[in-house]
């Protein structure tokens, strides 16, 4: 991530702490380039080795402090005003910035609803808890998962910018794809011609190899989350297909359908046509709600209940996530009311988001239905980043 985005971070993350009355925000880390904490890539810009507090404060100030080998590398990445090494031990020079400051609320990077805010390992929290015994600081803990909502879920203008083109790269690989899709054709071809496409635009993948993209076709494939396999594609089968590309940090996430037309055919069978023509329309209904202020659960129902309603089972998952630097990324989700998800599905969306819609249904001896399409969310609704797909795609 580049120093100016992530200034733009920083500078997101004082507003934020300022809107919800937290006077301190601490990212507290030690080899995080192996124990990852997922902010630091997006308020930091580097790694640390030692017990290190990197502290963002509502009044604008940015400290960091780490050990005194890294403090060169801390100054030449740029990210913080202050830089602060130590030898010995991080609990001086912390103590002495809480004292100094004395934040009544501190946000700090454990979170039990949110993984993205959930950096902080069980023993490196006895460890802080440690170096504060006797002040008052410990008990003014809180998890920062609110400010990691927001942060990484409201994208700013030129997070966008880049998520607008790695949409423009999936969508033209797409297109590739549907010229070499054909009877005859396994999963696995299949995805392997999707992935050289992918590198050879220079681009990442925007989750693991072993299942991005993922390729389903015909009526007895795995789950959601399973990789191609040797299966053929036959005539007379829905094809579907899950991948994302990670373009300069951000990534994409997309689904679309393709049937194979049998012999004699020149439209898909009416059960397939009604299917995805079902799962359109709920997705066109799930979009008409989205706006701030509306619970994720209540996008969720609207989709699920016009499919149910139509006569298909309900999906086993949730309507949609947000996107961002990570294909699973911001806090709340499009995610019904069930205890797995936790607080996520009753958190408002906020404007500038970024939301996947991703319903399926199932053609009994054909295959899944399912497209992916993503959104961002305006001041009073949302707007498609991706060219929605609108008609089923038939393979002669």
């Amino acid at each position: 991530m580049s120093k100016n985005l992530i200034t733009e971070k920083i500078q997101q993350a004082v507003s934020i702490l300022n809107e919800k009355d937290i006077d301190l925000w601490m990212t507290f880390v030690r080899e995080s380039g192996t124990m990852r904490d997922p902010a630091m890539e997006m308020v930091v810009g580097t790694n640390a080795t030692w017990q290190s507090a990197f502290l963002i404060n509502r009044n604008g100030d940015t400290t960091a402090i780490v050990g005194s080998l890294e403090v060169p590398n801390m100054n030449m990445v740029g990210t913080y005003n202050n830089v602060v090494g130590y030898v010995q031990s991080v609990k001086e020079p912390l103590v002495e910035y809480l004292t100094k400051h004395d934040p009544k609320k501190i946000a700090v990077n454990y979170s039990i609803n949110s993984n993205l805010a959930d950096g902080l390992t069980h023993g490196l929290f006895l460890i802080l808890q440690k170096h504060l015994e006797g002040t008052p600081f410990v008990e003014r803990f809180v998890s920062s998962e609110e400010i990691i909502a927001s942060l990484r879920g409201r994208k700013s203008s030129s997070e966008i910018e880049l998520m607008k083109t790695a949409v423009k790269h999936t969508e033209e690989i797409f297109e590739e794809v549907t010229k070499f899709i054909a009877p005859g054709k396994s999963e696995l071809e299949i995805a392997t011609f999707v992935k050289e496409r992918i590198f050879e635009r220079g681009l990442g993948l925007a989750w693991a190899e072993d299942h991005c993209p993922s390729v389903f076709t015909g009526p007895d494939t795995a789950g959601a989350h399973s990789g191609p396999t040797d299966r053929k594609v036959k005539k007379g089968h829905i094809i579907n297909m899950d991948f994302g590309v990670k373009y300069n940090g951000y990534c994409s996430d997309m689904q679309r359908t393709w049937y194979i037309l049998r012999d004699g055919e020149d439209t898909a069978p009416n059960e397939v046509q009604r299917g995805f023509d079902v799962l359109k329309t709920a997705i066109q209904k799930a979009k008409a709600v989205i706006r701030p202020g509306v619970k994720g659960c209540e996008v969720d129902e609207t989709a699920r209940n016009y499919i149910t309603e139509n006569g298909y089972a309900e999906y086993q998952h949730g309507l949609g996530h947000q996107l961002g630097r990570t294909a699973h990324d911001g806090g709340g989700g499009l995610f019904p009311r069930w205890e797995r998800y936790g607080n996520l599905p009753f958190l408002p969306i906020e404007e500038n988001q970024i939301y996947t819609i991703e319903p399926r249904l199932f053609v009994e001896g054909h295959g899944v239905v399912t497209m992916e399409e993503e959104v961002v969310v305006t001041k009073d609704g949302c707007e498609y980043l991706t060219n929605p797909q609108i008609e089923l795609i038939l393979i002669k």
